[in-house]
């Protein structure tokens, strides 16, 4: 892969996009949807030959999910960029302004960020999300997609630059504003993690691996995004029946996504309750990790009901751990303050929630819990771009520093100072 070459056509794209207006943005968006519309076909056949290819190497079915599209998630791919479109251009946004004693004008603008190159894993529907955000805020994007979906994110490519090639004709479209990294071998990865000047920003979004490689490696400026090891606490005051069904959502609705819990702790006096109606929510669906207390418990309903193999006593490597997939950790506290305690000292930063009725107990949680998103009564998967009203997003920061949690248009922009004056000298 020639980093420079790569970089060169997408400076040149980032200077053009960054001066467009909004409308004219949204013009080539809606080319690139239309564009998607007519290869839809083209897509879903690239993308059957990247689900059959992973089946053979034994992917799992979780991470099948992933990678796998259908008509619906097409849908859904559009529906994202019409959503980016209807949304309000943050460039050249006044975010403060004052003049000062000595007359000067200054004001603090939104600008795009540049150059951005995001490094991802299966998912092909982060191809189309990441460009249309990218596009939208200004920047020019470099797609590092994996070598599993690399059928797919090319006719998905392919489908966004005849789009923009297609408006370009009227003077709106970009092509040279995106461009796809071959996946042939992983030095691409270390090439653009090492293109200082020539990548202005870099993100991963993946799973734990893939992220402390870009962050141990990078020599650009990075976001760290994706690795989710995300909690739910049941606290003595909850209500169990609704704990139950929202345990079941944030685990087995999407097993394989970030914002899926891994792990359950519960309040050692509601255990023997909550436990049963857990295990008999999750039928035999969910392998359980067990902690010395729950094991008992949970075993105890396994025999009761017939049900073998799903649940096992825990390791002290169970804790912690990202499985996306169908297993999870039970850990037994003593109160809130040890929840808090362990969830802090486990967590990747990422999505939290408790169930209690007890409003005092919800606020502490909230506020000492350290994560980007921290929920009251509700399922970790609502930690999302389109849940949140961002249309989509480029991933969900678990850092602390310029964005946090779901990254939509705004958290592609920096900022610079604009200063008038009339002659002033210092």
């Amino acid at each position: 892969m020639d980093i420079s070459k790569i970089s060169e056509s997408l400076r040149k794209g980032n200077k053009i996009l960054a001066s467009q207006t909004a409308a004219q943005k949204n013009i080539a968006l809606s080319a690139v949807i239309e564009s998607i519309e007519n290869n839809r076909k083209e897509i879903l056949d690239a993308n059957k030959i990247d689900v059959e290819n992973s089946r053979n190497k034994g992917l799992s079915e979780s991470l099948i999910d992933r990678l796998s599209l259908d008509d619906k998630k097409i849908n859904g791919i559009i529906q994202s960029i019409q959503a980016i479109i209807q949304q309000t251009d943050p460039i050249g946004e006044e975010i403060s302004g004052w003049k000062t004693p000595n007359g000067m004008q200054i004001r603090q603008v939104r600008v795009p960020i540049g150059v951005i190159a995001i490094i991802y894993e299966s998912r092909p529907n982060v191809t189309a999300d990441a460009f249309c955000l990218a596009y939208k805020s200004g920047n020019a994007i470099l797609l590092r997609g994996s070598s599993s979906a690399i059928n797919s994110n090319k006719a998905i490519v392919k489908a966004i630059k005849e789009g923009l090639s297609s408006s370009k004709a009227q003077g709106f479209g970009v092509p040279e504003a995106i461009e796809l990294a071959p996946c042939q071998n992983h030095e691409e990865v270390q090439e653009i993690l090492t293109a200082l000047g020539k990548i202005d920003l870099a993100l991963p979004r993946g799973g734990k691996k893939l992220i402390q490689t870009v962050v141990e490696n990078a020599k650009v400026p990075v976001i760290e995004t994706g690795s989710g090891v995300c909690h739910l606490y049941i606290e003595e005051d909850a209500d169990l029946d609704m704990a139950v069904e929202i345990a079941e959502n944030a685990k087995i609705q999407r097993p394989g996504v970030c914002n899926a819990i891994e792990c359950i702790l519960v309040n050692k006096k509601v255990l023997q309750e909550f436990l049963p109606k857990l295990s008999q929510k999750f039928a035999g669906r969910v392998k359980f990790h067990a902690d010395q207390e729950s094991y008992p418990i949970l075993s105890k309903c396994e025999v009761s009901s017939g049900r073998q193999n799903s649940t096992f006593q825990a390791t002290e490597e169970d804790f912690g751990n990202e499985y996306l997939d169908y297993e999870i950790c039970i850990k037994t506290v003593e109160d809130l303050d040890q929840a808090i305690d362990y969830i802090n000292s486990h967590n990747t930063k990422h999505s939290e929630s408790i169930i209690t009725n007890n409003r005092a107990k919800a606020r502490k949680f909230q506020n000492e819990i350290d994560a980007s998103c921290v929920y009251v009564n509700c399922s970790t998967r609502f930690t999302d771009g389109g849940e949140f009203g961002f249309g989509t997003e480029l991933g969900i920061s678990t850092q602390k520093l310029h964005a946090r949690g779901p990254m939509g248009i705004k958290a592609l922009t920096t900022t610079k100072y604009l200063i008038d004056g009339e002659g002033q000298i210092r």
